[in-house]
């Protein structure tokens, strides 16, 4: 079962599918909706991973999949002119809650402009606002295309939590790709903090890197290519260093990794110490917490693998952090089969890349979702850890619940939250003192629904564990 808001991948463009994600595992179904996907994606779930809305950047779908009232008409643009099933850029949609209001999501969005002094770039940073408690929960688009900065960008925005864990910053590229634009969502505004820019290689035709924050929020990276006619590409990606109190950046490294080809793709490992890129053919990690004393190393080599059938050969081309804890990579082409990072949390090659190991049952044309950490909570003792009034619960917390209980079904659901960024572990013993079950319980997820169907009347103790913490509490087991 999927839970969270960052529990659903939605695929396809003509036959369409999703990926639900648990903690551990995913679940792939064929399905029947309108709206297509080529490169751009953002969605968001509820909290029990019930998928609310999705964007292609040319529309605003609804949970059914078709176009969610005053949906349409997304972007006015060259872009969604020439790309009517999807945008062709990478990270170009973001959907976040608005803070302090439980029916209110604001999805930023951007086009790209044959007119654009650079190469194709966005000439607007797009909002739109939506409703989620409109047209019998459907949602509605309450206010569209409103235009938070002008100028000339590079794609692809990323998010992170505020360090007084309510807040939202916002980045976007500049046209040249060495600064950011920085936005900050409060409950009551949108505010454009500034621009800051540092002494890196300029990306000036064509950036389309993934930027994105570590799942800590203690990093910020993105990667680039520059070529001279489509031959003999220069690679790199910057790594920064993410102050989440006043929203500044601070310049870690720049990792050269030419290799001739082109490249698109980054992401973090859960516990936010691996970063993981790519070009075309090659894909690469670096730990992030060596100083630079550690050289990025080469975890994966591409094959000659077509999905199918010739000429539909595969490729690495967008990374996604996926709920499950692992990260998948998508190709270049449209291709019926994914790549995936088993253990991105382990060191070089013991991460187990597993090349085109994720058949699906339609052809996906490079898209991933562009999910920032819903889950990050407050920076504890931070200056800015001053919302010590707000209703919700403290992020972090250690605390956990169980229910329904006592437990007629064998289906019983975790609520928890764990101590700062911290990764947990759910255990089940019965009145011997003996594990009946266990899992892993990840810092992005507040909610797991279990199936112990096999477990017999009686008495048990549920755990949770979080680095030196943990907490019990007794269920009661019924069979009717």
């Amino acid at each position: 079962m999927a839970q969270g808001r960052n529990s659903v991948w939605l695929l396809g463009d003509q036959a369409k599918a999703r990926i639900s994600f648990s903690d551990t595992s995913y679940n792939i179904t064929s399905e029947t909706r309108t709206i297509p996907f080529s490169d751009t994606q953002g969605n968001i779930s509820d909290e029990n991973g019930n998928l609310l809305m999705s964007s292609n950047g040319v529309f605003i779908a609804d949970a059914t999949g078709d176009t969610m009232m005053n949906g349409g008409g997304l972007n006015p643009g060259w872009g969604v002119i020439n790309c009517p099933d999807g945008l062709c850029m990478s990270f170009a949609n973001l959907f976040l809650p608005v803070p302090g209001d439980s029916t209110i999501y604001i999805l930023f969005h951007q086009v790209a402009e044959i007119t654009a002094p650079v190469g194709l770039d966005a000439l607007e940073i797009y909002y739109s606002i939506i409703d989620i408690s409109q047209n019998g929960g459907l949602g509605k688009v309450v206010s569209k295309n409103n235009v938070a900065l002008s100028g000339v960008f590079s794609w692809g925005y990323a998010a992170c939590k505020h360090a007084n864990g309510r807040d939202w910053w916002i980045t976007a590229m500049n046209d040249v790709a060495n600064g950011l634009h920085t936005f900050l969502l409060t409950p009551d505004t949108l505010k454009y903090m500034g621009l800051q820019t540092f002494p890196i290689q300029n990306y000036p035709y064509g950036f389309a890197g993934q930027p994105l924050f570590s799942p800590d929020g203690t990093k910020f990276a993105f990667g680039g290519s520059y070529g001279i006619n489509g031959m003999n590409y220069l690679s790199s990606i910057t790594l920064l260093n993410f102050d989440r109190c006043d929203g500044t950046f601070s310049l870690d490294t720049v990792i050269d990794f030419t290799d001739n080809y082109i490249s698109f793709a980054s992401a973090f490992s859960p516990n936010s110490k691996y970063l993981y890129f790519s070009s075309l053919v090659h894909a690469f990690q670096y730990d992030t917490d060596a100083g630079g004393l550690l050289p990025h190393e080469l975890i994966a080599t591409l094959d000659t693998f077509y999905s199918p059938t010739p000429p539909f050969s595969v490729s690495f081309y967008l990374m996604y952090l996926a709920a499950n804890g692992r990260i998948y990579l998508t190709s270049g082409n449209s291709v019926m089969d994914l790549h995936e990072i088993e253990s991105p949390d382990s060191s070089g090659v013991t991460c187990n890349f597993n090349l085109h190991n994720v058949n699906i049952p339609c052809f996906n044309f490079r898209s991933v979702p562009n999910h920032p950490n819903y889950y990050l909570g407050r920076l504890v003792g931070s200056p800015c850890d001053t919302l010590t009034s707000i209703n919700d619960p403290p992020e972090h917390d250690f605390r956990f619940k169980v229910f329904p209980n006592p437990v007629m079904d064998g289906n019983i659901k975790i609520m928890y939250l764990l101590p700062q960024n911290k990764s947990g572990k759910l255990e089940i013993y019965d009145v011997t003192g003996k594990v009946v079950y266990s899992q892993n319980l990840p810092p992005w997820s507040m909610m797991q629904a279990i199936a112990l169907p096999n477990l017999a009347e009686g008495v048990y103790n549920v755990v949770v564990k979080s680095v030196a913490e943990w907490e019990s509490k007794k269920i009661i087991v019924f069979k009717e």
